[in-house]
């Protein structure tokens, strides 16, 4: 039975401040606790292990989609201050590179933070492939990937995460906020109350943004993902 992994690493960390560090780090951690509550169902697990990079696993597929578009729109909202270094600008643009992987695992503990097996083995070898940290030139041509053992599944999903991809790449710190908002299942009228944003302006964002487009890709794999 296959199973779901996440590995995910944030892109150009070292050039964010102190503060937007810490500020980024208690918001992932925050967010991998609700999650935990979330899909309680789904074993999910998920850790910050060295504060730029990301595990999280659950013992179905169903939600890695929508838990790795929520991870990538969540650091993608986040306002960090001005920097000198320059590759601060492929954090604003990508945020985070993220692997998924269905496949089997053999053991997720979750009282003991155990994840063991050929899932999280398939995303973290393609998160470790394409890092680029400390790399003085950056080339930065996809950050979102989809890895399975079944050939059809990788190459159906893989091209569809692709595009995924691109349309979040384009979307802005505020337009990845709604984002952020409608794939946890707000609607517009909560997400006006919690942003202090009209809703006409929380449409206008979500249109710029293509979420009719990312709402069907996700549950098609929500659907299918087996």
């Amino acid at each position: 039975m296959n199973a779901s992994t996440i590995s995910a690493d944030i892109i150009s960390f070292t050039s964010l401040s102190t503060k937007d560090k810490e500020q980024l780090t208690v918001k992932i951690q925050a967010f991998l606790s609700d999650l935990t509550e979330k899909y309680k169902s789904e074993n999910f697990l998920g850790r910050n292990v060295q504060g730029d990079y990301i595990e999280c696993a659950m013992s179905s597929p169903k939600y890695a989609l929508r838990t790795a578009l929520l991870l990538k729109t969540l650091v993608k909202s986040e306002v960090v201050s001005d920097s000198n270094d320059s590759r601060i600008r492929y954090f604003r643009e990508y945020g985070v590179r993220i692997a998924i992987a269905v496949a089997p695992l053999n053991e997720l503990n979750l009282e003991k933070g155990i994840i063991d097996g050929e899932a999280i083995y398939l995303s973290g070898r393609t998160i470790k492939n394409r890092t680029t940290s400390d790399k003085k030139k950056i080339v930065m041509k996809e950050t979102m990937f989809f890895r399975s053992l079944v050939t059809e599944q990788q190459e159906n999903f893989d091209a569809m995460i692709c595009l995924l991809d691109t349309i979040i790449s384009k979307c802005s710190q505020k337009q990845c906020e709604i984002l952020y908002y409608k794939l946890s299942g707000l609607t517009e009228k909560e997400i006006g109350k919690k942003t202090g944003k009209k809703q006409s302006t929380i449409s206008q964002h979500s249109s710029a943004a293509s979420w009719n487009a990312i709402e069907k890709t996700v549950k098609y794999f929500e659907n299918y993902i087996v």
